[in-house]
């Protein structure tokens, strides 16, 4: 059943505490939201703290619930909270149980836009077949593959381990950009599938020294690594067009 909301708003009243004696803690409301992911989040609206925890946490150990609310707290204060904090929190979450909770659940309720893998220049299914062959000797599930809805620049490309998905930035779709620079977008996110997130004392690593040396190998790294570099801003004022 997890620990009741009015006993963890105590342990928000003591994070309080903790960062401003001088002050009494502000009326607390807890309450368990059905997030996602393991989301969490902390807002003051008319002096009273409203404090969102992910249903899927609400069994959390009491130690763990009240590192989290120092966490939160530390938020509103501007203040990073005590490593101990962190790590308590991290130790709980991080572990296969809720690994596993968190993914479910976003394959339950969560949504991915998928457009097309066929854009107006470049072909993914294409594209994935040929890397797939020349690099990894057609050893990896074809995840789906897609366009982004919309033109992106901060982000060229990304893969959702929980939807098995590749989503390329249309940005790229165009005949101003190199084939080899979407191969090696392509190549980079085929990567996250060979190279699983690795999870280090609580912490996920997804550019591993093993992910960044075969990354190296890509033929044309160089090269796409300097076009994109002298394209960034071409890219950004592409995607703010109307």
């Amino acid at each position: 059943m997890g620990i009741l909301p009015e006993t963890i708003a105590t342990y928000y009243e003591q994070a309080f505490e903790t960062y401003d004696k001088a002050r009494k803690p502000p009326n607390i409301e807890v309450s368990f939201y059905p997030y996602v992911g393991i989301n969490h989040t902390i807002r003051v609206r008319d002096g009273r703290v409203f404090v969102r925890i992910a249903e899927i946490c609400r069994d959390l150990p009491a130690s763990a619930q009240r590192a989290l609310a120092l966490i939160l707290v530390a938020k509103l204060y501007r203040r990073r909270a005590p490593a101990a904090a962190r790590d308590i929190y991290s130790a709980a979450v991080s572990t296969e149980e809720y690994r596993v909770r968190a993914v479910a659940n976003k394959r339950k309720h969560g949504r991915k836009v998928v457009t097309s893998s066929k854009g107006e220049v470049y072909d993914l299914e294409r594209i994935f077949d040929s890397l797939n062959t020349a690099y990894f000797g057609g050893s990896i599930e074809k995840p789906t593959l897609t366009w982004s809805a919309r033109k992106t620049y901060r982000i060229l490309g990304h893969h959702d381990a929980t939807h098995k998905t590749i989503v390329v930035s249309r940005s790229l779709d165009s005949v101003t950009v190199p084939k080899f620079v979407v191969e090696y977008i392509v190549f980079h996110e085929m990567l996250h599938v060979h190279h699983p997130a690795k999870v280090i004392n609580g912490r996920r690593y997804h550019h591993t020294a093993a992910f960044r040396r075969n990354e190296r190998k890509f033929r044309y790294y160089e090269e796409a690594e300097s076009w994109i570099e002298r394209n960034v801003r071409k890219l950004k004022r592409d995607a703010k067009k109307k």
